[in-house]
């Protein structure tokens, strides 16, 4: 049964042209990224596991959600939760509660949407993804540029330039459950100014019942000369509003594909803008400078309805960062330097409005009704970093570079300190559960290093491999936000150590990227099944990653990205949910991966059928419960009807597979945020 509409924007037949078209060019090692050094280098030189979806495969795409984009990227799985949620997984498992928020780095225009240590585990919903100029990800701890966050892989979503084409775009979507979204673009030049706005308006009344989302999302981008050099204003926005439906409970509860939610009052808002002011000139000699200021702010109120007894939580942040560079390019040598700062506010509450609903006198008397958190952190947080890179001879580049991270937090409490109802009262059963600290000051300071080595192979092949450290700052909300029995001194910085080889390059017209790495990470902090926090895990990861673009002729091209990988644990726990060495993670699948196949005659038609698999993968720590994986097909096209006129259309879930876009085993329960059914989208766009 079709049940959904959506947009799909097209190309331009000059866009179609150039990416149909297998030419020397597509094809080389000179493609250009900008994630790993802030500035445009060839990808042949990178000694690292880089991905880039451009802004006509974004536009193919016309994702709904951020994770159909994600799964085009070898090694990355966004899974899709309820509404505009979603958790990440780059080279790990996906990770969720203390552990999952802060493992990534997520960067817009290479400035991180969040400041250190305040991270949200949602934070692509944050970002303008569907507008992108590209999207960039780094596989695996980030170079000396990100520190704390950057450890399992890094996002960085680019903007569109104010001159990309088209100059002028619009675009309307409609579908059922009171789906719409509506889409506008434009760019221009005003005497030495160049300008760009895009925008995104979305209504969906949600196919689960009291699962809407209201959302929008603006980005302007400003150009102009300034003293010598050019200054960039970035702004962005982002508002939602989210009626959330909770997990499906039961084995293979998904397989029903039931519609209701059995938490309709849950919801989430949240909103967050972010200014900043680039400015970079050339100076004498190969020297260049960039100045960046920026202001942020978020805030967010949302109901836990996942947890017995729903508090309401609500938080806020509104930082002030610096972010300088100093860089040097010669004929052998490039190299830079660069100084963070950053100044952050923030404050949390968390309330329970009435007793928990359920025959448990241990869920009762141990989250009592009240407030449960009130407090305030200020944060200082300072880097100093340096990259560099020497060509040996004709063929091979080195690179090294090192980052030295300082992270202070000032915490002060609101309520009593320890784990009392917030009239003072002790709770039964050994105190309540929820705990906290007196005032303090807590400190962490980090060094990292990465070494890098590339060999091209001629002109069509690169090999590379890589040795990088990543780490990550307890977050604040894990110093805390305890829970009974925990302190504040149990908590570390997790650190991982990565080694990494690849090869990339072509075989004839077939372009490919075949990478392997191995990682061991200490310090793991993450909530066991029966929802308690453990600070002192440990685990490895290594797997392979295979990425393959291959056109077939000026009409049909194939593409195909595959990873296979194991992430298990190094220790041994006892008490709580028991760990054994050895095992495998929970929600980590062994494979993922998705294949496209795509037409592009001449006549300003387009047609892709995609596949995207997630492998079997464990829901439990014990490895005795497990969800069997799943293979979801779609199909998009589009069609010139007239001159600026483009009518696009696209299947999602083709095949009509039930199927859990995610699951997970907690508090003695299977639980699935289920996959949605066989969905139409159509769509009409004027771009010029």
């Amino acid at each position: 049964m079709l049940t959904a509409l959506c947009i799909m924007p097209a190309l331009t037949q000059a866009q179609v042209t150039s990416e149909e078209k297998p030419t020397d060019e597509a094809l080389e090692l000179e493609r250009i990224i900008t994630s790993t050094s802030r500035a445009e280098r060839a990808l042949a030189r990178e000694p690292a596991s880089v991905s880039r979806v451009d802004g006509v495969e974004i536009e193919r795409v016309a994702h709904t959600h951020v994770s159909e984009l994600m799964y085009r990227v070898p090694g990355t799985w966004v899974t899709r939760n309820s509404g505009q949620e979603h958790l990440t997984a780059i080279r790990s498992p996906v990770l969720t509660g203390p552990g999952a928020c802060g493992a990534f780095q997520f960067l817009e225009d290479g400035i991180p949407i969040r400041a250190a240590g305040f991270c949200n585990v949602n934070a692509l919903f944050e970002v303008n993804t569907e507008q992108a100029g590209a999207v960039e990800v780094i596989r695996g701890p980030a170079n000396a540029l990100y520190g704390s966050n950057a450890l399992h892989g890094t996002i960085n979503v680019i903007s569109r330039r104010p001159l990309d084409p088209p100059a002028r775009q619009a675009s309307l979507e409609a579908g059922p459950d009171r789906y719409w979204r509506g889409q506008v673009s434009g760019g221009g030049s005003q005497g030495n100014t160049d300008w760009r706005a895009s925008a995104t308006l979305t209504e969906d009344g949600g196919w689960r019942d009291d699962s809407g989302v209201s959302q929008q999302k603006l980005n302007t981008r400003i150009q102009h000369p300034l003293a010598g050099g050019e200054l960039s204003w970035l702004f962005a926005g982002s508002w939602l509003d989210q009626d959330t439906a909770g997990f499906l409970e039961g084995f293979e509860a998904y397989r029903q594909r039931p519609t209701d939610n059995d938490n309709p009052e849950a919801f989430r808002k949240a909103e967050a803008q972010r200014l900043a002011a680039r400015w970079d000139r050339g100076l004498a000699s190969g020297w260049e400078l960039e100045i960046t200021p920026y202001l942020r702010r978020t805030d967010m109120d949302f109901l836990q309805h996942f947890l017995p007894g729903q508090p309401l939580e609500q938080n806020s942040q509104e930082s002030l960062g610096l972010m300088n560079r100093l860089s040097y390019q010669g004929d052998r040598w490039w190299t830079q330097a660069g100084m963070d700062l950053e100044y952050t506010r923030s404050a949390l509450s968390q309330y329970q409005d009435g007793e928990v609903d359920a025959d448990n006198d241990f869920l009762r008397e141990t989250r009592p009704p009240g407030a449960h958190y009130d407090y305030r952190v200020s944060a200082q947080h300072a880097a100093a970093y340096t990259q560099a890179s020497r060509q040996l001879g004709e063929r091979s580049t080195l690179e090294a570079g090192a980052r030295l991270e300082y992270l202070n937090y000032d915490y002060r409490n609101r309520l009593e300190p320890g784990n009392r109802r917030d009239d003072g009262s002790e709770c039964g059963f050994g105190g309540c559960l929820y705990t906290r600290p007196d005032d303090r000051s807590d400190s962490f300071t980090t060094t990292t290093l990465n070494l890098g080595l590339t060999r091209e192979l001629g002109q069509d092949q690169a090999l590379f491999t890589r040795l990088a450290q990543g780490y990550r700052a307890p977050q604040a909300t894990e110093l805390y936000r305890l829970q009974s029995g925990q302190t504040v001194a149990d908590l570390d910085s997790e650190e991982l150590d990565s080694v990494e080889a690849g090869l990339r390059g072509r075989l004839g017209i077939l372009r490919y990227e075949l990478a392997a790495y191995y990682m061991e990470k200490d310090n793991f902090i993450f909530r066991d099944s029966d929802g308690f926090n453990v600070s002192d895990g440990a685990t490895r990861h290594r797997g392979i990653e295979l990425d393959l673009r291959l056109p077939l002729s000026t009409e049909w091209s194939v593409a195909l990205n595959a990873s296979r990988a194991r992430h298990t644990w190094a220790f041994d726990r006892t008490d709580g949910e028991p760990i054994e060495r050895g095992d495998e993670i929970s929600s980590a699948p062994r494979g993922l991966g998705s294949a496209r196949l795509l037409w592009q005659p001449h006549n300003g038609r387009q047609i892709e059928l995609a596949a995207n698999y997630v492998g079997s993968h464990y829901l439990d720590n014990a490895n005795e419960r497990r969800y069997h994986g799943h293979t979801v097909f779609s199909l998009k096209a589009s069609q010139a009807l007239r001159e600026d006129w483009w009518l696009h259309a696209r299947v999602q879930n083709l095949s009509d597979r039930p199927h859990a876009e995610r699951a997970d085993f907690a508090f003695d329960e299977y639980r699935y945020f289920p996959g949605r059914d066989r969905s139409l989208f159509l769509a009409l766009e004027y771009r010029r």
